[in-house]
């Protein structure tokens, strides 16, 4: 019988993947990390390789995966525009088949599973800010609705299963997050921004930048993340995982640009179909359930994200994915 706690992270060299598994280990855990390596990197996770208590399994979640393990954290999806849109058919596999998949091995083992999912569940809101009890405003054939639309049939799965098989699972619904491991191309505006002041290119906005988004340091949703898991085991949620605080994509940038010393000049852009004029998320049941407010303002992580890229290109790095 084993006496640590182990756990199967699938996209664990992701962005967020990779921070979440260094938490869990420091936290003593066995990690069992899991990823087919398409959008992720292998250096996300190399510090971690020596650690005894961590494996890597090279393994795409729409096939059955079979292992022993103590609870799951579901983070396997490309999750950026650029990389879901690439492959739209293997991105609602990966939602669907994905959840499927993990699912049955969590009602196999019994076990209490996490699924990432998403704020693009809520479409193009038409409330603001989004709680958790908004169905969404989404459109289901658009250029987005293969990972829109993909995370919704998710989270119907999750709830399926719970229902039907009394199955232990806990569905999050995270916000932008931004920090150190993000992939520098995958065109995401945090990465973007950063990326393209380093290099001294234009910053692109797509439409006049007055759209908003809540960007969350990973260290602040990686905390909200385990307590979901670990506490109040009857509430499934929904649970909204973000930080409240919102910014124009106008003010973004010039943060970004203040920030990085950077001689960029913003560029004007068509602003791309169905893309959300206002994200914020309501977390009221995360403060009350959980006692949990992000930390790291939006200046204090962006200056920890600026460090990482401006490392990156220094080392003339490319990474893998």
């Amino acid at each position: 019988m084993h006496l640590r706690k182990r756990v199967l992270v699938t996209g664990g060299s992701g962005f967020l993947g990779s921070h979440l598994c260094e938490r869990l280990l420091q936290e003593g855990c066995e990690v069992i990390c899991v990823d087919n390596f398409f959008t992720s990197s292998k250096q996300n996770i190399e510090h971690l390789l020596p650690n005894p208590r961590f494996e890597v399994i090279r393994h795409d979640i729409t096939f059955p995966l079979f292992v022993e393990v103590d609870e799951i954290y579901n983070l396997a999806c490309p999750a950026s525009p650029i990389h879901y849109q690439f492959d739209p058919v293997q991105t609602i596999k990966t939602c669907v088949h994905g959840a499927i998949n993990m699912l049955g091995l969590a009602k196999r083992l019994r076990i209490p599973i996490f699924q990432a999912s998403t704020s693009e569940v809520y479409g193009d809101p038409k409330v603001h800010p989004q709680p958790e009890s908004y169905w969404g405003n989404v459109n289901p054939i658009g250029h987005r609705s293969c990972y829109d639309e993909g995370k919704r049939c998710a989270e119907s799965l999750f709830f399926a299963y719970h229902r039907q098989h009394d199955l232990p699972v806990k569905v999050g619904r995270l916000f932008n997050t931004y920090g150190p491991r993000m992939h520098p191309n995958d065109g995401r505006v945090v990465s973007n921004f950063i990326m393209q002041a380093l290099q001294g290119k234009p910053i692109t906005i797509y439409g006049d930048g007055s759209q908003t988004r809540s960007f969350c340091y990973v260290d602040d949703l990686v905390e909200l993340m385990i307590r979901f898991m670990r506490n109040d085991r009857e509430f499934c949620g929904p649970l909204n995982m973000g930080n409240p605080g919102e910014f124009t994509i106008l003010e973004l940038a010039q943060h970004v640009i203040e920030l990085t010393g950077s001689s960029s000049e913003i560029s004007f852009e068509t602003l791309p179909n169905d893309d959300p004029r206002q994200r914020k998320p309501d977390i009221a049941v995360a403060q009350t359930r959980y006692g949990w407010e992000p930390k790291v303002r939006l200046l204090e992580g962006l200056v920890q994200t600026i460090a990482y890229f401006e490392n990156l290109v220094a080392s003339g790095e490319i990474l893998e994915g």
